[in-house]
């Protein structure tokens, strides 16, 4: 609980003496009121115990160690996420009774995953729906949901997956914290980038050259190469944003661009199609959010528009140079077979790869069960019905996260899915307006990699892996976090020291041009 003190009682002396010079004076002018306090100083007070460092420490943990765990796809990881999650919460409520004080964000994005994990608490439910109305189910449940087990765990990975969101929403609290997480992101996206092309070029069918995943082509640590580039795209982002935003030291800038170059080629050569048409798209949001945003000067001018223009085609030149880049750097890598090999999976008569088919089961789901769906992760329990091939094989997902969230859990998860969007981006593109470059950078970057997967999402699933969910949610807090993660500029510790010491610190702080206004009005008088 903050407590604000005020300085109002004064004593009766000096209002006395106040009110005589002003009658014998004529008035001189009067220092601008104090600023109210910003929700960054309100907080800064909070102590930082031990409880919430480790916070921070699982946070940066559970991204390396879900992402090298295969993605967590299998039952014994996810189980292990689940575990660590808890002990998130524990620490959490240790970090409470230490400064007697629960951190809770107030953030918006909180309330649409909420809500999809009631949904999966009412698909549980015995209403009598699911497959107690389908004489094809595997069991009468009489629960709305087709497969209860599945629900279930994917109501497991949510609940895990929403605590690590909540914790970084509440306990990236500093502009130390944002970089340490900033930093994170960076370093692992390049070196597993580096790990993956070693993989390829080395012994490109076992992960970690001691699992040889059947009926699969790995890439890095994922049995599906489509994964791997989706991660990709949630790392390139990061250090290409801060690029854009000047955020970078100029000595330091090769080896950002190194990073982003290594994160890219590792990402073609997954010759996913849907990842590297993300990745071009991700590459164009960056350079046009990054031309086009308000950047407001020291004391908060626009820039002209002749300027604005010039930096709007620098930035979109330098995009079109990064895409060419990447491309030259993947002929010099894999030769001419690289390329072919990603234009060669085209089928002229299906350029979907089959997926056009799936889509057309998926519509028939949701056609048949529009309101609240047939349950979270029981779109393999239902595609059968709708499936008009021969069902040789088993189709676990629908390869369109847009059309599997509207089969999964009907209009109501539609609605919160576009919800968490707009959300998302409208809050995103207001943190873009701060002074603080690497405030702004690390903003951009990261809602260009959750734009990024989520033109992925149209042709395949890769938010459906633990680790690209979870850093895709980590993203999403980092492009939203309230001002408590900006450095102060330095007209906003001028106005703390003024509303801290009074007019005497105001006349300290004044300009030369402003004093010497202030002594021609008291030679004037």
């Amino acid at each position: 609980m903050t407590i604000s003190t005020s300085n109002a009682p004064a004593d009766a002396q000096q209002q006395r003496a106040d009110i005589s010079t002003a009658a014998t004076e004529p008035p001189s002018p009067a220092p601008p009121p104090a600023p109210p306090a910003s929700p960054r100083a309100a907080t800064a007070e909070l102590p930082r115990t031990v409880w919430s460092r480790f916070i921070i420490l699982m946070l940066c943990l559970a991204v390396v160690t879900t992402t090298l765990a295969f993605g967590t796809v299998h039952s014994w990881s996810l189980a292990v996420f689940t575990l660590s999650a808890g002990v998130v919460l524990a620490l959490w409520m240790m970090d409470a009774w230490r400064t007697r004080l629960l951190r809770v964000s107030k953030n918006f994005l909180q309330l649409p995953l909420l809500g999809l994990f009631a949904v999966g608490l009412v698909q549980l439910l015995p209403l009598g729906g699911g497959a107690a109305q389908n004489s094809g189910a595997v069991g009468a449940t009489g629960t709305l949901s087709f497969d209860p087990n599945a629900t279930r765990f994917v109501l497991m990975e949510l609940a895990g997956l929403f605590v690590y969101f909540a914790a970084a929403l509440a306990f990236v609290d500093s502009p130390k914290r944002l970089r340490l997480v900033t930093r994170l992101v960076v370093v692992f996206g390049f070196v597993l980038a580096v790990y993956g092309l070693m993989q390829h070029f080395l012994n490109p069918t076992t992960i970690f050259w001691v699992r040889t995943p059947p009926q699969a082509v790995p890439f890095g640590p994922y049995i599906n190469r489509h994964h791997f580039a989706g991660y990709m795209e949630l790392t390139l982002a990061m250090p290409l944003g801060l690029l854009f935003a000047g955020a970078i030291e100029r000595d330091r800038v090769p080896l950002y661009a190194f990073a982003s170059a290594i994160m890219a080629i590792a990402l073609v050569m997954t010759n996913s199609r849907g990842g590297v048409l993300s990745m071009v798209c991700e590459i164009l949001f960056l350079a046009a959010i990054a031309a086009t945003v308000r950047r407001r000067g020291q004391r908060g001018e626009r820039e002209d528009t002749g300027s604005r223009v010039r930096a709007a085609a620098v930035r979109v030149g330098l995009g079109f140079a990064m895409i060419v880049a990447v491309f030259f750097g993947v002929l010099y890598f894999g030769g001419e077979g690289a390329l072919s090999r990603l234009v060669g999976t085209v089928n002229a008569d299906d350029p979907t790869t089959g997926r056009a088919h799936f889509w057309q089961g998926a519509v028939g789901i949701i056609k048949d069960h529009p309101l609240v769906g047939t349950g979270l992760g029981a779109f393999g329990s239902a595609y059968p019905r709708y499936d008009t091939a021969n069902g040789a094989y088993r189709l676990e997902q629908a390869h369109n996260d847009y059309l599997q969230i509207l089969s999964d859990a009907g209009v109501v998860g539609g609605l919160l899915g576009l919800a968490f969007l707009i959300v998302l981006f409208r809050l995103a593109l207001k943190r873009m307006q701060s002074h603080d470059r690497v405030r702004r950078g690390v903003a951009l970057g990261a809602l260009a990699g959750c734009a990024g997967v989520l033109v992925h999402s149209f042709f395949d699933f890769t938010l459906h892996t633990t680790a690209n969910a979870l850093l895709f949610l980590l993203l999403a807090a980092l492009a939203t976090a309230d001002g408590r993660v900006e450095e102060p500029n330095v007209q906003q510790r001028r106005r703390r020291r003024r509303h801290l010491h009074g007019a005497d610190a105001y006349e300290t702080d004044a300009p030369t041009g402003g004093r010497e206004q202030e002594r021609a009005a008291r030679s004037v008088g």
